[in-house]
Formats: C-alpha cells, sequence, structure tokens
C-alpha cells in the first residue's frame, strides 16, 4: 500500500496544527493518542493507529519541559509511525521502536530550530512597541506561528513524500536477513510505556502518598481479577445455553480512572482544608518539618 498524495497533505496539515494548539490552543488534539487517531483515522486503521498513540503515549507520561527547554516531538513520531506502519504492514511495537522514538528525539532540532526563527518577529515586536504601532505587533505575534508550523510540515511531508523506499527497505531488512534485531526492536517497543510510568512514578510524590499508590494497585488489581473470572464464566455458561444472552464486560479504563479521580479529590479536600489561612504582613507557607515547601504548595 502507497501513502496517497491527500493522506500526505492531511497528515503535513495535522503536524503543522498540533504544535500550535500544544503552545496556545489547548484543546488536547496536540497528545500521542489524538495524533495517533487521526493518523489512523486518515491511513484507514484506526486499531493501528491508537496502539501506536497510546504506547508513546505512555512512553512519554513522565517526560515534560520547563521554560523554554524543548523536549522529544512525540507527535510527529506518531505520525510517521502509523503512516509507515500501516503503508508497509510493519507491526506496530516495531514501529514505536524503529519510527515513532528516534523521530520524536530528532525533532528536537526543528523545535529549537523553530524557537530561534521566532527571535526575528520578537525584535520586530520589540520595534514597533516604541512606535506604538498596535497593529503590527498583533500581526508580527501572529507570524510566528510560520516557524513553529513549518518546523514540523516540512520534516513530516519530506518523511512521508520522498522516505517511504529507505523506510521500506529497512523494514525488509529488519524481517529478513536481520531478524533477531527486528524482533528485538518489536520487544522494545512494547517496553516503552513502562519507561514512561517508571519516569512518571519517578517524579511523582510517590513517598508522601505510598498509601494511595498501594490502595489503588491492590484494587485494580482485584477488580481485574473479578471482572475476567466473571467474563470467563460468562463466556462458558454461554457456550453451554444458547439462550443465555448476558454479556459480561472486562473492567474499562473509565473505571480505573474513577477510582484514581475518587482518591485524587479526597486527597486535594483534606490538603484544602489543612492549609494555613495567610497572615497579615505576608502569605504562610506550607512547610514540613524539614523545612522543605510542600508539593501543594509549588
Amino acid at each position: 500500500m502507497e501513502i496517497l498524495w491527500w493522506q500526505i497533505l492531511l497528515l503535513t496539515l495535522y503536524a503543522g496544527y498540533q504544535i500550535l494548539d500544544e503552545i496556545q490552543i489547548y484543546s488536547s488534539l496536540s497528545q500521542p493518542v489524538f495524533a495517533g487517531l487521526i493518523a489512523g483515522l486518515i491511513m484507514g486503521d484506526v486499531t493501528t493507529g491508537l496502539i501506536i498513540g497510546g504506547s508513546m503515549q505512555l512512553t512519554i507520561l513522565g517526560v515534560g519541559t520547563f521554560g523554554g527547554a524543548s523536549r522529544i516531538d512525540a507527535n510527529s513520531g506518531t505520525l510517521l509511525a502509523v503512516a509507515f506502519s500501516v503503508a508497509l504492514g510493519m507491526n506496530p511495537q516495531q514501529a514505536l521502536a524503529t519510527l515513532a522514538v528516534p523521530v520524536a528525539s530528532l525533532m528536537i532540532q526543528t523545535d529549537i530550530l523553530a524557537r530561534f526563527a521566532n527571535t526575528f518577529f520578537a525584535h520586530r515586536i520589540d520595534a514597533k512597541i516604541e512606535s506604538f504601532d498596535y497593529k503590527a505587533i498583533e500581526r508580527n505575534y501572529l507570524y510566528g506561528m510560520i516557524p513553529w508550523s513549518l518546523s514540523r510540515m516540512i520534516p513530516v511531508f519530506l518523511a512521508l513524500a520522498f522516505g517511504g523506499g529507505v523506510v521500506k527497505a529497512v523494514v525488509n531488512y529488519l524481517n529478513s536477513d536481520l531478524k533477531w534485531l527486528g524482533d528485538g526492536l518489536t520487544v522494545a517497543g512494547a517496553v516503552l510505556p513502562a519507561v514512561g510510568f517508571a519516569i512518571l512514578l519517578r517524579y511523582l510524590p510517590i513517598k508522601k502518598h505510598f498509601p494511595y499508590f498501594i490502595l489503588g494497585f491492590v484494587l485494580t488489581a482485584l477488580f481485574v481479577t473479578v471482572f475476567d473470572g466473571m467474563t470467563g464464566l460468562g463466556t462458558a455458561v454461554a457456550g453451554l445455553d444458547k439462550h443465555f444472552g448476558i454479556k459480561f464486560t472486562g473492567l474499562s479504563m473509565l473505571g480505573i480512572a474513577l477510582i484514581g479521580f475518587a482518591f485524587a479529590a479526597i486527597e486535594y479536600k483534606r490538603t484544602s482544608e489543612s492549609r494555613p489561612v495567610p497572615q497579615y504582613g505576608g502569605a504562610a507557607q506550607n512547610n514540613n518539618s524539614e523545612g522543605e515547601i510542600e508539593d501543594d504548595e509549588l
């Protein structure tokens, strides 16, 4: 299957939009899971798109950026991984390890280039401030979208338009002469979401909230066991009795999310009620016994 021109066009346009959504629009369409969904819809394979997008989302759970720092562009990596995975019939986990993560890392350079290019418009704005030209200030502010969008659109377009042959040759080589390496990359792609969880747990205040962590893990494990047992029992009964029409489903991610939300709401209510009221002459800070500011005060 080849990537058609209109698919390249739509994926390129979305690549330009997603970075604008990430830095200002904030519609959540700039998340890798949505990038996978949209790329899957465009390529005609939503399942593959969600597998790669969801895996990439889990991989970067603990990755963040502060101030003007650049981070890996998981969205562009997801777009290319989904497109080539569907077009070339790649294993989604292999596409994640060989395309999504490397491309996301390389896109740091184009992100830095976009930031440098935007200084041109920043200096123009400084000059227009001196002359009180408010319309020109607004225009140059909006012109800043151009370098940001092009920093994603150009690499994605070039890769989709001219990189198909290279990727196909590499995939064929990995699945033939270097099958051991291809299988290893597939395993590595499956492990990457666990790495994302590990990074996230490293930066979360687990030591402070470890009772919630343990309780949430145990409850989830128990519910999964119970629901899986009920699903297996229902399947067995349905095989014995054709008139048995009750369907048993597994524990949904929404149920797990609601458990986590309940714990978060309890902790938020507890900390907000115990927070000291600011006194006259300055705001009071909630410090612990070691003199460190609590994480909910940051």
